[in-house]
């Protein structure tokens, strides 16, 4: 039987990593290792081109503005016809805070000032008055999402465009509209971060699974007592 092997790329993990967001890549490293699986992590900067075939995992970190918008260049000119294509075979792609407002059209951190997005998820970003901060929880597959949410951007859907789940608790991409991140297929994005991951095993496996392309049910158990202990931490902090 051939080994396994989940082929992660991180874009931009120099710039987009400001809330230690590379948490979410260690644990992924980290689950796989336990499991045999052999797990690859390639980061792709600006300049890197993206191959489609290359990768099973696709991951965006959150930045500030600056950085964000240094990103958003590229990610418009160098790598968006390989996200895109990346996407269309049904690869995974998981996109936390301000790389989640680089998948949709635009995001304007001022009045008349857009900052071009891919298009992959049907929604854009304004700049709201005041953040959105504190603990917040989700319902994403009938299970609980745990995270904690920092951001003064407002992502409105477009209509059709699923959330990633209704909120349970916190903010969520508006404040007022009830749903937190979007989903198209594998392509995932969410202001959840601390970082997201080891606060939410089960939402790592299933990256996992569909990365590898079989069943969450089919990757073999851990004692998670740990990261079991982690959620229920986040989920109390959230009052969930």
């Amino acid at each position: 039987m051939p080994e396994q092997q989940l082929r992660i790329a991180a874009l931009y993990p120099d710039l987009l990593n400001i809330y230690a967001d590379r948490g979410n890549l260690l644990l992924l490293e980290r689950r796989c290792a336990w499991r045999g699986i052999a797990c690859t992590i390639t980061p792709l900067s600006l300049g890197d081109r993206l191959d489609p075939d290359a990768h099973d995992l696709v991951y965006l970190g959150g930045g500030q503005d600056r950085d964000q918008q240094l990103c958003a260049e590229d990610l418009t000119t160098v790598k968006a016809e390989g996200m895109h294509a990346h996407a269309a075979r049904g690869g995974a792609v998981l996109a936390v805070c301000g790389g989640f407002q680089l998948l949709g059209h635009h995001y304007e951190p001022v009045a008349g000032d857009r900052i071009p997005g891919i298009g992959l998820l049907d929604l854009h970003t304004e700049r709201g008055d005041g953040r959105l901060i504190g603990n917040v929880a989700i319902e994403v597959d009938g299970r609980t999402l745990a995270g904690f949410e920092n951001h003064a951007g407002r992502t409105v859907l477009a209509p059709g465009q699923a959330p990633l789940g209704p909120v349970l608790a916190g903010h969520g991409n508006t404040g007022s509209s009830g749903s937190e991140g979007a989903r198209t297929g594998n392509v995932l994005g969410t202001y959840l971060h601390g970082p997201l991951l080891p606060k939410n095993a089960w939402f790592a496996d299933l990256l996992i699974a569909i990365g590898l392309g079989v069943d969450p049910e089919d990757l073999a158990p851990l004692d998670d007592r740990f990261e079991d202990a982690a959620h229920a931490a986040a989920r109390r902090a959230a009052g969930v």
